[in-house]
């Protein structure tokens, strides 16, 4: 996202290979990044001879923490704060204990910085 940012023209389009080999990210690895970013609106495809991937909008509208959510399974810190709904794990301590306001801030946190960073703000 970094390169693609970086490189941001209107409808310029780089191939996952040439991505790949200037950021020295596995093929593979990428070819799956670009998929869970794509299906979530990050980054557009253009198909074709020519083809290949751009930021689907401008970096200063694109923030980390929104990039970093879809790539992650989770933002907890710890297992307990991760929405049960989501896992099947059920802290039995989590009404009684002691810690949990503390990683629910070390959370909070981590989410509030990394949504103050856009893309553009990693290319200055």
């Amino acid at each position: 996202m970094a390169f693609l940012a970086d490189v941001f023209k209107k409808d310029k389009v780089f191939s996952l290979r040439e991505i790949s080999q200037k950021e020295n990210i596995s093929f593979d690895y990428l070819e799956k990044i670009i998929s869970k970013l794509e299906k979530n609106k990050l980054v557009k495809s253009k198909r074709g001879i020519k083809g290949g991937y751009c930021l689907a909008r401008h970096p200063r509208k694109i923030k980390v923490g929104e990039i970093i959510k879809i790539l992650e399974e989770t933002m907890a810190p710890v297992q307990c704060l991760i929405i049960e709904k989501e896992s099947k794990y059920k802290c039995p301590r989590k009404k009684v204990c002691k810690t949990i306001s503390v990683w629910q801030k070390v959370q909070d946190s981590l989410n509030s910085t990394l949504d103050s960073i856009t893309l553009a703000d990693l290319i200055k």
